[in-house]
């Protein structure tokens, strides 16, 4: 609705002198609302601009007000698309990182050294070592550890490089890296621990009629 109503003040300006945009702004954080006062400074600002005739003002604020509404819907910017080699050697060079392919155009794969590494710490430092490369809204760093002894070790942490973990990009798939679901995993693990108590009980049974044939007093 924003980039209509800028739009509108474009196709309806004319004559006069405007302000020019100097300095560019902290870019709209992913997937959070367009800041109110922030976007009607805007506005007042391009309706000077295009009554003025500052077409150059203009467009660059235009372009940013488009910006902003394209991360506000959490849509990656096609034309700053990561290289994918430069955004390999990239995380390669993280510290505890043993090795990095992609599984597709958006899921980056990472196996790290050790059960501590895999964290949502390594994540941000390979997201930032990419962020020079281009728009990271397209990429999901989803880590595993090559020291994992069990599936719950074995457990792939993924998430976007500028979203909460589980959010996605627009048209961005939410796909499923590990080999076993959460679901699958924990309900292993819970008939694990019943396998476990039922054991641990048998045990205790053997080990009472051990006692009172042993002590016949008893």
């Amino acid at each position: 609705m924003a980039t209509g109503l800028a739009l509108s003040l474009v196709l309806g300006a004319c004559g006069g002198q405007g302000e020019r945009q100097t300095a560019a702004k902290p870019a709209q954080p992913a997937g959070e609302p367009l800041d109110p006062a922030k976007t009607a400074e805007r506005l007042v600002k391009m309706r000077s601009q295009a009554l003025g005739g500052d077409q150059q003002g203009l467009q660059q604020n235009l372009k940013a007000l488009n910006d902003d509404v394209n991360r506000s819907i959490r849509l990656a910017d096609p034309a700053r698309r990561i290289d994918r080699e430069n955004a390999r050697i990239a995380a390669k060079g993280v510290k505890g990182v043993r090795s990095v392919v992609w599984l597709d155009s958006e899921n980056l794969f990472v196996i790290v050294n050790r059960n501590a590494e895999r964290s949502y710490g390594t994540i941000d430092s390979i997201c930032g070592e990419l962020e020079p490369l281009g728009d990271t809204l397209g990429v999901v760093v989803n880590v595993q550890s090559g020291a994992a002894r069990n599936g719950d070790e074995l457990e792939i942490l993924s998430r976007n490089c500028q979203l909460k973990p589980g959010e996605r990009a627009m048209m961005q798939a939410n796909r499923q890296v590990d080999a076993l679901p959460p679901q699958v995993r924990a309900q292993h693990r819970a008939n694990a621990d019943a396998a476990l108590r039922a054991e641990r009980a048998e045990d205790r049974q053997e080990s009472d009629r051990i006692i009172q044939a042993g002590t016949p007093e008893m």
